[in-house]
């Protein structure tokens, strides 16, 4: 994770605030008004006061009470609209912030995000954004309306000395910024530790749930418990950390709140006795001081709670600023696909070497196999096909042309991919194959499950093509779900298929029918085929085996 200290993450927050300013100069304005509003309904009672001593205000108690009654009715009005706008703002920025995230990762997939946190990644996406709504509507709004009020009120309080319009600026300064900072430097890095600690636990219970049926089988429950406890206890100590930091804030601030109010009175009287200011300059900046402490103790309360919030801001923050290792690549000419090649390819991931000097070439209307023991590197080949990483040395061509002068879109029409591991969404097999093709009609998508022979299936189901698959598609057997994403391949009708094990599920039979659709769309199709079964390799025009890296 990328340090930033609280300035810089704030001052990146706020630049997101850009296409809803309007609404922010708006809120802001309400805001100030409407504190304003409540300070001076206060006021005027001390003016009311003075009136009836016989002390020239040039109010009258008509005046004062009808200008009491309105600003209580805008006090009410300004607050109701200030927040609904503050609200607005900050919900509108959540809604765009989860847009720019989702296409950060889309940017950052798959090489950013390969061995990443899952149960992390989902905390940043859900938790953490969901928390710069306290920033959003309680932090950026109330610190500009308490820089505003507190400008009005000490010109208001100077009026009637500089002395005490100079002891209110200490004031507010001391609660508004002074105190916040104090405990914030205090708090340390405590937000960042909550906010991580909390996305390592959504990860663990993540991977506790998915794999339930194997901690049950080998009765690792009560172990797979404790630590789920241990981790959940060292959470709730953080947290514990936190609010009694916040505790701490709210006992400071209201501390120095009585002492600059008794600093006030006090200030106040000793002018009057001096002759310096009269009885009205005790009693209209004391009270005036009195009942506006509140934007100021806005901003002292999230001292603390601003860590939390800051903390999650860098989360979000590390995924929007992280650099694609893939840049997506645009405005080249649209290429047909002619053939493939591998030329002495080269290939590290975390300074492992996974290949070595790999040339390879498949040409088109031609099925090439590749087979070699797990772990030699037989499915990076083919991901470095589909430009998921670059290579480190060599190049890989389509059409003669470098994959990485390629439009990525249309790269990606070219090639179909099919997983060891189908991934299905919790939703209908119907849609789950429309990911290949989103305009794909009914008898498109039969055709394709007619090739990878799971139509029948299918239809021997209660709903058919409705049936929903479950979370991860685990009402379907291991089998089933292969054959389901080798029939997206089919419906994507690339010219160019990259097969990783698309029978290791499946009995010879299943296998058999897969074979004979690939061998009847060779003409219109070329194929790339990883696989251990020799079997599967008979259909191969050319079989190269892949180990430790080198190919022969």
């Amino acid at each position: 994770m990328k340090k930033r200290n609280g300035f810089t993450v704030m001052r990146k927050l706020i630049g997101l605030v850009k296409p809803l300013a309007g609404f922010m100069v708006l809120a802001v304005l309400m805001g100030l008004f409407g504190h304003l509003c409540a300070s001076f309904i206060t006021i005027l009672g001390g003016y009311a006061v003075l009136f009836l001593l016989d002390f020239d205000t040039s109010l009258t108690l008509t005046v004062i009470t009808v200008c009491v009654l309105l600003f209580a009715v805008l006090r009410s009005v300004l607050r109701y609209a200030e927040q609904a706008c503050n609200h607005f703002i900050a919900f509108k920025l959540l809604a765009l912030i989860r847009d720019q995230v989702f296409r950060a990762l889309r940017k950052l997939c798959p090489a950013k995000l390969e061995g990443r946190d899952k149960g992390d990644l989902i905390s940043v996406i859900t938790s953490d954004i969901e928390l710069l709504e306290v920033f959003y509507a309680h932090t950026i709004s109330p610190a500009a309306i308490a820089f505003l009020f507190t400008i009005v009120l000490c010109v208001f309080i100077g009026r009637y000395h500089w002395l005490l319009g100079l002891l209110a600026f200490v004031a507010y300064l001391t609660v508004g910024i002074v105190i916040p900072v104090i405990i914030s430097r205090l708090s340390g890095e405590d937000g960042i530790r909550f906010r991580t600690k909390s996305g390592e636990l959504s990860g663990f219970v993540l991977d506790s749930l998915r794999g339930l049926s194997e901690t049950m089988q080998y009765g690792q429950g009560e172990k797979r418990l404790e630590e789920m406890n241990m981790r959940t206890d060292i959470l709730s100590e953080e947290e514990a950390r936190m609010k009694r930091n916040a505790g701490r804030n709210v006992a400071v601030t209201n501390a120095v709140i009585l002492v600059s109010d008794l600093a006030m009175l006090f200030f106040s009287t000793i002018l009057y006795q001096s002759g310096r200011v009269d009885f009205s300059g005790v009693l209209i900046p004391s009270i005036a001081l009195f009942s506006s402490f509140g934007p100021v103790t806005a901003l002292a309360n999230l001292g603390s709670t601003l860590q939390n919030t800051f903390a999650a801001g860098n989360r979000v923050l590390d995924i929007l600023e992280e650099t694609p290792a893939i840049e997506e690549v645009k405005d080249k000419p649209e290429l047909i696909f002619q053939e493939a090649l591998a030329e002495h390819v080269t290939f590290s991931y975390d300074r492992e070497t996974i290949l070595k000097d790999i040339s390879l070439k498949v040409p088109k209307g031609s099925v090439i196999g590749i087979t070699g023991r797990s772990g030699s590197g037989k499915s990076t080949l083919l991901k470095l096909f589909m430009r998921f990483w670059d290579v480190s040395e060599g190049m890989i061509k389509i059409s003669n042309t470098n994959i990485s002068d390629i439009n990525t879109g249309n790269l990606r029409d070219m090639e179909a991919f099919m997983t060891q591991e189908t991934h299905l969404f919790h939703d209908s097999i119907k849609n789950n194959l429309r990911i290949a093709k989103l305009d794909a009609t009914n008898q498109e998508i039969e055709a394709a499950c007619k090739k990878a022979s799971v139509h029948e299936f299918i239809l021997s189901l209660p709903q058919g093509y409705d049936t929903p698959v479950g979370e991860l598609g685990d009402t379907l057997s291991g089998g089933e779900r292969q054959r389901i994403g080798l029939a997206r391949a089919f419906l994507h009708n690339a010219p160019f298929l990259l097969l990783d094990e698309p029978s290791s599920n499946l009995d010879s039979l299943n296998e058999a029918v897969i074979l004979k659709s690939l061998q009847e769309e060779r003409e219109n199709k070329t194929v790339l085929l990883v696989s251990h079964r020799k079997s599967t390799m008979r259909i191969a025009d050319t079989v190269y085996s892949v180990e430790g890296g080198r190919m022969s």
